[in-house]
């Protein structure tokens, strides 16, 4: 895993806001990939999960309020209604976050095995 860099990385303020949201709300299995030389839409994904559609709702709008302040923009949100799968494309950070069987269907990080995970730190 390579460890993330807040001095190097300019996207580490809203990737800490985005984790610190998430782990507010019990998200579970927290993953950043480093997508940047894989994909051309992105640099960074984040996968997370929670136990039920409710709580991926909550996981998510947390995620959205600390994508809404200064710097930082959400370009697009999907899902939010059957909360199985929210996306939430902010530029050069995209959210994915599941409801655990989906996860599971789709493995996303199974599907990027390419992608280096980057070290998440401690909370």
């Amino acid at each position: 895993m390579r460890p993330l860099q807040s001095d190097v990385n300019a996207g580490a303020p809203k990737l800490a806001a985005v984790l610190e949201a998430a782990r507010s709300r019990h998200a579970e299995e927290l993953v950043v990939l480093d997508v940047a030389r894989l994909a051309g839409f992105t640099e960074t994904f984040v996968i997370c999960h929670g136990g039920s559609s409710r709580q991926v709702q909550t996981i998510a709008e947390a995620i959205i309020e600390a994508l809404e302040g200064p710097g930082h923009r959400i370009l697009h949100v999907e899902g939010m209604s059957r909360a199985e799968w929210i996306l939430i494309d902010a530029g050069d950070l995209v959210v994915h976050v599941f409801q655990r069987d989906r996860r599971r269907f789709y493995a996303l990080e199974r599907l990027w095995a390419e992608a280096p995970r980057l070290e998440i730190p401690a909370s």
